[in-house]
């Protein structure tokens, strides 16, 4: 079987990371082209492919030539948030399969033109939203497709990793979350949490989320953190921080069930995705990593509402008999690779879309969606958290039925 040949762009840290991941374990792809407009980075990235493989692939620091090379089957876009629409735009037209890491959109309009242009061409786009594929994620939503949790009413789930190092280290690293945090107030990175909650919610499969209001706290945690690092950041000194600390958005949706998303980077705090769902007859929390099932606990004894600590943890004893077919297959494969397997699960599901020639499991109009919630939400903080209604990128066809995918990393 010919090996899927695909083009790197960007070799930052996330595209370092996942250009890794590709070499040690997808057996089925040879990286034929890397890029980075800091010409430091793309030799970088050559050297790594030369290294693992013994060939070096094309490298450079013009995005255009990777691709338009005859040799490139699919590219995959690890750059900054700012380029990431223009780019995969530009895949597409070009008739390449193009997957492209995660963030937020910039504009409405910019949500419109991936549409427009998979209209226009045909080509598919995957979003690599790899908390999708973890673990306790996709326990839930098996469950919830066999019906354990009732009618779903309610998830919530939140962005809440503590970064203030890396925002405040932006020009030293030539990352591009410093600029904006510096420019922009929004929920600037949304499809972590809202991806696997989509899914569970069938949204753009049969529901569709209708409007949200954001709102956002004050902005103290980056002027603090560099206020106490004073010689490591003295070009920050007197910054003035649009983005606040703690932004809360709250989106409705046609089947009358709501959505509470957090954004939460810049103060101290552990780590925690918060995904949580509830329905009718359970509810999963992730932050206690409790599964609770309707008015009894897993030992059939009635449950003691006042005491819920007896049940942190509960989850666990779930988790073999739910485990998603996908983990059950894959695990052993995708447990070396990074965010617990999560990375493995989403390249390989994205590379078994270009072989085959198949629609992705995470398409454009589930791309537009999930990253329209940042301007989104940018709106309605400005303007004191008024409603704002959220288009509908599929114009109409969410009410339909959506053709299965039959492939083995599908989601549906």
């Amino acid at each position: 079987m010919s090996k899927v040949r695909i083009g790197c762009l960007g070799g930052g840290q996330r595209g370092k990371t996942m250009t890794k991941t590709i070499l040690n374990m997808c057996e089925n792809v040879e990286i034929v082209a890397v890029c980075d407009l800091y010409e430091d980075r793309a030799i970088n990235l050559g050297e790594m492919v030369k290294e693992k493989t013994g060939t070096t692939p094309v490298v450079t620091t013009n995005p255009d030539e990777v691709i338009a090379m005859e040799n490139v089957d699919a590219v995959m876009v690890f750059t900054a948030w700012e380029s990431h629409v223009d780019l995969v735009v530009k895949c597409m037209r070009a008739g390449k399969y193009v997957a492209c890491e995660v963030g937020g959109a910039y504009s409405i309009h910019d949500c419109y033109r991936l549409v427009d242009t998979y209209h226009e061409t045909g080509t598919p786009c995957m979003l690599l939203e790899n908390c999708c594929y973890g673990r306790a994620e996709l326990m839930v939503l098996g469950m919830v497709r066999q019906g354990l949790f009732g009618e779903i009413v309610h998830a919530s789930g939140g962005y809440q990793h503590e970064l203030r190092g890396e925002i405040a280290g932006g020009i030293e690293n030539r990352h591009y979350r410093l600029r904006n945090y510096l420019n922009r107030n929004c929920e600037n990175y949304p499809t972590h949490e809202l991806g696997p909650i989509a899914k569970v919610l069938n949204i753009n499969r049969g529901n569709r989320m209708v409007s949200l209001s954001s709102f956002a706290s004050k902005s103290r945690g980056l002027n603090e953190f560099i206020n106490q690092n004073p010689e490591k950041y003295p070009h920050l000194a007197d910054a003035k921080f649009s983005q606040g600390d703690v932004v809360t958005t709250v989106i409705t949706c046609a089947d009358g069930s709501t959505i509470v998303l957090s954004l939460d980077t810049t103060l101290p705090r552990l780590y925690s995705r918060g995904f949580t769902i509830r329905g009718t007859k359970a509810a999963y929390f992730e932050d206690t990593e409790m599964l609770y099932m309707d008015e009894q606990d897993v030992d059939g004894q009635e449950v003691d509402h006042f005491n819920p600590r007896k049940y942190w943890g509960s989850a666990d004893k779930y988790k073999e008999e739910y485990k998603h077919p996908l983990w059950k297959k894959y695990e052993e494969k995708a447990k070396e690779a990074g965010h617990d397997g999560m990375d493995f699960m989403v390249l390989s599901a994205f590379f078994e879309c270009v072989e085959k020639k198949a629609l992705p499991p995470i398409d454009v109009y589930d791309m537009a969606t999930w990253m329209s919630i940042t301007t989104l939400s940018e709106d309605s903080i400005a303007m004191g958290g008024m409603p704002v209604s959220i288009p509908d990128f599929t114009g109409g066809k969410w009410i339909l039925p959506r053709e299965k995918s039959d492939l083995e990393f599908a989601l549906d």
